[in-house]
């Protein structure tokens, strides 16, 4: 019983944070997405993919991208020239709220069009935590098998987006992608699912699509 108080307080105190967040993101008509999924499913490879294209279409953006310990994935955004800041959890296995107003600290929001949040690599916790984005995107990944939607339903549920990344290993995995995108429809019936390989590029300019349509929706709200 104590455990669910202590829990019930740590959610209400991050989601008074991100109910902060969001209000300076809609003040400057900024919008932010939240890139969920599980080690190695290509979170920093779709950003690779993602950020020279926004970038080349004129959009002031910012990456946070967030990691236990290390500043790699901060490192490979940083050799694109693509503007990035790190957040490091510890051993915590989310981003919240907190860190999320953190990373932001000095940074010009209303000159902003987007802003990316690279959550750490887990399906469970990172779903629970709302930090103000307008949007989460849950990725999966043929290698990690197609029967993961039903086994990880709050992502699915929480996400506007399912990408199934690395499209290319298909013909060398024994992973049925259709079941995938039914188990997605089942737990989530109005999701947009969106094929990607970010090595051979193909469903990569249908994100950059659809977020540019969603920056675009957001700032005419905001005029």
């Amino acid at each position: 019983m104590a455990f669910k108080v202590i829990k019930e307080n740590i959610l209400k105190e991050n989601s008074e944070t991100a109910g902060k967040i969001r209000e300076k993101m809609n003040a400057g008509g900024t919008f932010m997405i939240n890139i969920i999924s599980s080690p190695g499913a290509g979170k920093t490879s779709l950003l690779e993919s993602i950020g020279p294209k926004l970038r080349e279409m004129g959009i002031a953006f910012v990456i946070l991208t967030g990691d236990c310990f290390t500043s790699r994935d901060a490192e490979r955004m940083d050799a694109l020239s693509l503007p990035v800041a790190q957040i490091n959890t510890g051993n915590a296995c989310h981003i919240d709220a907190q860190l999320v107003g953190k990373a932001l600290e000095g940074e010009d929001i209303q000159a902003l069009d987007l802003v990316i949040v690279e959550n750490v690599g887990n399906l469970v916790c990172p779903a629970e935590f709302d930090i103000g984005e307008d949007e989460k995107i849950a990725l999966l990944s043929t290698p990690e098998g197609h029967d993961k939607p039903e086994k990880y339903p709050l992502l699915i549920s929480e996400s506007s987006v399912a990408v199934i990344n690395k499209i290319d290993l298909l013909d060398r995995l024994d992973f049925d992608i259709e079941y995938c995108e039914r188990s997605v429809k089942k737990v989530n019936p109005g999701i947009k699912i969106m094929r990607v390989s970010c090595r051979t590029g193909e469903g990569v300019n249908d994100l950059v699509e659809w977020i540019m349509h969603k920056i675009k929706i957001k700032k005419e709200k905001n005029v």
